[in-house]
Formats: C-alpha cells, structure tokens, sequence
C-alpha cells in the first residue's frame, strides 16, 4: 500500500453543468439494473478530491477500486500499455501482439536503419525462440508519453465530471474518455473525430451541436461533454443491454466494471462493430472475462485499435491513480 496523500471524499454541485438543473449535483441518482431489480445510487459516489501538489489545489477523481478488487494491476496487456505511457518516443516496445508479452526495449532510430530482411529475421527468431507460428504478430510500439499529458488531462476532470453527473450519466466515463482520447490537446482523428471527447460529426450533430465552416461547437469542452454523456446515456448504454439481452445474459448490473468497458468499445467501435466481435466468441457470462476475449476477437472492422481500446483505458486509470498516490484499498 502507497503512502496516502490527503484525500477528502466530497460532495459537489453541478454549476457549469450542460442541462439546467436546480438539484444538487450530489443528490442526482440514476437507475443501474442488477437482473431484474432496479437500483438507484448516488453518480458521484466515486468522486473524490484529491490534493495537487504541483498546484496545491484540490482536484475531482474518480476513484474505482474494483481495477484493484479485480487485480487489473496485473494483467500482462495493461501493465503493458502502462510501459508505453511513461515510454519517451524514441524508445520502444517489441511485443508480441496476441498476449502484449515484452520481448525487449529498443531505439527507434536504429530499428528504422535496419533493412527489412534483418528486420523479418529478427521477428522470425523470437517466434522460434518462443514456440510461436508465423502466424502470431510481431509489434513494435514506440513510446507515447508525449500524449498521455496525465497532469494536464486532470485539470478537465472536474468539469467533464460535473457535466456528465448533471446529465444523468455516470461520471467514470467521463474520466475515461478525457484520459485516452485527447490528453494533451485537442485531437483530430484520421476517421474525422475531434474534441476533448472524440465525437465523429454527425454525432455532435445529432445533439445539437453547431460543425460547419465557420464553428466547430466540438472543440467546446461543455457542449462536447454534453454530447458526449448524451451519446452514451441513449445510445451505447441501451445497445450494451441489448447485445448482453440477444445473447441470453442477465444478472449483471451496469456498475460492475466490465460493462462499463462494454459501453465504452461501443463509443469507440460503435454498436454494429463491437456486437459482431461479440459473435466470434459468444460469451456465456457478463465478466470480465467476456472483456478479455474481446481483445482477442476480430472482423472487418474490429480490430488493433478497437481491442487496444480497454486495455488503455485500464492502464490510463491505474496510472492516474498511481500519480495521484491514491492508495490500493
């Protein structure tokens, strides 16, 4: 257990909050479904304030003990993308891709000045030396310390929180999202999303907010966030429930960490994507097992990006509580 720095659990009101409400932020409840009982809880039960000491400012986070109830800390592919988190960009990581098993560290500038013949030489030999096929891929994932900014992306938590509790919309996806999507400044995708949320154009759209030639309401932290939860709240939520419904499985409630990682491969893949990956496999049970298959399923379009997804998400998690010295308990 980490030395504890000061943390104070509060309770806080929505003021900048994307929909009007004269209700405390701190006694909103939303309704999770555990079988067939529904359960209403407080959203900001997880929130806590935490010291900053660079800034000696107190800071909203979420804090979710189930990474450590569910020894995520120790899963080979998150204690992998934690590597790659604090790796400079002239460095990397050769892996394997299937398992994110480390083969060793090297200098990005000498692999680039290696031919390709000794570059397939090399792949072929750690196969061999590994009892491994052709078949299994061989990565080289360079260092993205550079973007994952985690003291940056914190100074959004507070209001990303805020604006996903006074939508109705639990604030852990808002941590999430802010934590691997554009962490260090605002990102435009290649497939066009862009924003503090990753939101495609048509989605922000389709909640009211303004992209056109001269306003893109995207790159608008509020009104980007409200989309955001919106997006989740009536889209992913509900098309979880009925991918889990199709393939028989109940019993499980919306709190429990791998639905909400679920819910949040859907934001990225979308739901037609994600309940095809689902098929390859058709997992009996709502675990996280369901979750870890998923980073080894793959279609047409599910694939590195979309099962790297969780994995960054859990690693960005861990790392900021690493960072904010909150302790495994």
């Amino acid at each position: 257990m980490r030395l504890l720095l000061l943390i104070s659990v509060f309770l806080f009101s929505c003021t900048n909050s994307a929909i009007n409400s004269s209700e405390p932020v701190a006694k909103k409840t939303n309704t999770l479904t555990e079988g067939n009982k529904e359960e209403p809880i407080t959203l900001c039960h997880c929130v806590v304030g935490v010291l900053n000491p660079k800034t000696n400012c107190n800071e909203d986070y979420v804090l979710d003990k189930s990474l450590y109830n569910l020894k995520i800390d120790t899963v080979a592919q998150v204690k992998f993308w934690r590597s790659v988190m604090n790796l400079h960009e002239d460095s990397a990581i050769m892996n394997f891709a299937n398992s994110r098993k480390v083969i060793e560290k090297i200098c990005v500038k000498e692999w680039n000045l290696k031919p390709d013949s000794e570059k397939k030489c090399y792949r072929d030999s750690v196969r061999m030396a590994n009892n491994l096929d052709s078949s299994c891929r061989v990565l080289l994932t360079t260092g993205k310390k550079f973007f994952y900014d985690f003291s940056k992306t914190s100074q959004n938590f507070h209001n990303g929180i805020n604006c996903f509790v006074g939508n109705g919309v639990d604030p852990w996806f808002a941590q999430a999202i802010l934590l691997i999507e554009s962490p260090n400044k605002l990102q435009k995708s290649n497939a066009g999303a862009y924003g503090s949320f990753q939101l495609m154009k048509d989605v922000a759209k389709l909640y009211g907010l303004k992209v056109n030639n001269q306003i893109d309401e995207r790159s608008n932290f509020e009104r980007s966030a409200y989309a955001s939860s919106s997006l989740i709240k009536t889209v992913c939520i509900p098309k979880a429930h009925k991918m889990l419904s199709d393939l028989n499985i109940t019993g499980y409630s919306e709190n429990e960490l791998w639905f909400k990682l679920l819910v949040m491969h859907i934001y990225h893949a979308g739901s037609y994507n994600v309940e095809k990956a689902l098929l390859t496999f058709n997992p009996q049970q709502g675990n996280m097992e369901l979750i870890y298959n998923l980073w080894q399923a793959q279609t047409a379009r599910f694939k590195n990006a979309s099962q790297n997804y969780s994995q960054l998400v859990l690693a960005a998690m861990l790392e900021m509580n690493e960072r904010t010295m909150i302790a495994k308990n």
